[in-house]
């Protein structure tokens, strides 16, 4: 199967050091003038019972005296007591410790009295935003005991030549990937872009039921509690896939209509999140990588769409576990650095390019390793993809190898690209008597990225058909059945439900690939579509 797959901070009170006081921290009697200032104990004389002769000793024996204690103390010991007073002084000068708080630096100078203070230097802590808004939550990262998943196979990551990866191939996005989610930037690509009002309701209701069936811990399931579940429970991949659903038309954990949803979920995501980044153990064998894609898409895109630092973390430990995870062949398959197929593949290109949307750091070996890859799978300049090495161009996988290349950084004529598209059109039409939203989702997005006359010959089927089988009654209502379509049967009402709501998002979920080159784009070339 192809897709069953902190709170407010206390900013701690400033503490600033009092004055230093003009006067000697140590003190004693004062000295006659012209006496040396002792610098050690010296012995005590013997007592000497008083008479007038004995209190007043001959000059001659008092400087004898002074010269013997001078001499009887040698410069070392003077250095060292020095020393000693200097680092005592030093110990006594106290600093707020721990926390992040403001720091105030007084200096003083001169003799007297003190004066106020002659320089001031003040360090402002940073503001931090409060992180979830009135809404507080708690969020530990829960450790599970699991397999290793990646301890126990060699490194794969190699020094590569990275020099010949051009910037025009795989180069970092802008957070503008998501920037046409709301507002009036919106309502203009779906104007542009063919979207209409029933396309938009059918959005909105679908959303509805998707909010109906959220658990209780914030998760959502894939066998039930609605009719026609998958055959096997996969809450990760659920979860991921109706909060894409929800942030596609726009919501985020901090604003939107299903603000409160995507909170609740977001927190019970990353609470299965282990050291090593990996959130889908609890996933069927054969569905686990798919699931962990569909997660570091959720975390990428909130991170991407919100900048809030606490998701931060937590999506860059997804997106380390996604390049150490590549497979020598340059994809991913059912496990870590074993295997590449196309689907997976496509999943975690998607991953990856929306952390790194976010800013995210992704290891650049990554990309030109996806390149060798699709160019194993691919049938030279006929644009068709298999879903593994020497296996047959398919629909589907041709449909997502395309929008990987496009996302690798392959401009519209590139060779493969017309005639990749083209083939999508003129012969694998929307078809609800062959119901594939799997296909479709893949199709609709590379196809809306193209433009031109090929997007809208598939666009004016998908704005009709795809909102007119949605459910409008009953318990269901909202919901795309998954009655004979390709996956649905195993995946379920959800799955359907989901995979739909993408469809009929794409004028605005992400931003145009080609928008300049729609501009430009010559429709000749777009001859090849023809009617099937």
């Amino acid at each position: 199967m192809h897709a069953s797959s902190q709170s407010a901070v206390l900013m701690p009170v400033a503490v600033v050091p009092p004055p230093v006081s003009a006067s000697p921290r140590w003190s004693g009697p004062a000295l006659p003038s012209g006496a040396a200032t002792p610098l050690t104990q010296a012995r005590p004389a013997p007592r000497v019972r008083s008479s007038s002769a004995a209190s007043k000793p001959s000059v001659p024996c008092t400087v004898d005296l002074e010269i013997a204690e001078r001499k009887s103390v040698p410069p070392w010991l003077i250095s060292l007591v020095v020393h000693l007073v200097f680092l005592l002084v030093l110990a006594l000068i106290t600093t707020p410790a721990g926390g992040i708080g403001r720091l105030v630096l007084t200096i003083t100078q001169g003799s007297g009295d003190a004066r106020p203070e002659l320089a001031e230097f003040v360090i402002e802590s940073i503001e931090i935003d409060e992180v979830l808004d009135q809404e507080t939550l708690d969020v530990e990262l829960v450790n599970f005991e699991t397999q290793d998943v990646l301890a126990s196979i060699p490194s794969m990551i190699q020094p590569s030549d990275i020099a010949v990866w051009q910037a025009s191939l795989g180069g970092p996005l802008s957070v503008r990937m998501f920037s046409g989610r709301t507002g009036a930037m919106k309502q203009k690509l779906l104007r542009e872009s063919g979207g209409t009002k029933a396309t938009e309701d059918a959005v909105s209701l679908g959303l509805k039921w998707l909010k109906r069936q959220q658990q209780k811990r914030g998760n959502w399931s894939l066998v039930g509690p609605y009719e026609n579940g998958a055959r096997t429970e996969n809450d990760i991949s659920a979860t991921s896939m109706a909060m894409l659903a929800m942030m596609g038309a726009g919501s985020t954990h901090r604003g939107g209509e299903y603000k409160k949803e995507l909170l609740r979920a977001v927190h019970w995501l990353v609470k299965q999140q282990d050291r090593q980044g990996f959130m889908a153990n609890r996933s069927p064998e054969h569905e686990k990588m798919y699931s962990q894609a569909q997660a570091t898409i959720v975390l990428c895109e909130l991170y991407a769409m919100t900048g809030d630092s606490w998701i931060r973390p937590y999506a860059q430990a997804a997106c380390d576990f996604a390049c150490n995870s590549q497979s020598y062949e340059g994809g991913w398959r059912y496990r870590p650095r074993f295997e590449s197929d196309t689907s997976v593949t496509g999943w975690f290109v998607m991953a990856l390019k929306s952390g790194d949307a976010g800013g995210l750091e992704i290891q650049p070996q990554v990309w030109p390793r996806v390149e060798t890859y699709l160019d194993s799978v691919t049938s030279g300049y006929t644009g068709g993809y298999s879903y593994q090495t020497g296996g047959v161009a398919s629909p589907s996988m041709t449909a997502e190898g395309l929008l990987c290349r496009q996302y690798m950084g392959w401009h519209r004529n590139m060779p493969g690209m017309t005639q990749g598209c083209g083939a999508l059109v003129a012969n694998h039409p929307i078809d609800f008597n062959e119901p594939d939203v799997y296909y479709w989702y893949y199709a609709t997005q590379t196809l809306h990225h193209y433009g031109g006359a090929m997007w809208r010959q598939w666009n004016d089927k998908l704005k009709v058909e795809v909102p007119a089988h949605q459910e409008r009654q009953g318990r269901e209502i909202g919901s795309w059945s998954p009655q004979n379509d390709a996956w649905g049967r195993r995946a379920g009402r959800l799955y359907t439900t989901c995979f739909s709501l993408y469809c009929l998002e794409v004028y605005y979920r992400h931003m145009p690939l080609y928008e300049n080159e729609h501009a430009r784009a010559n429709d000749i070339k777009s001859s090849v579509v023809v009617s099937p």
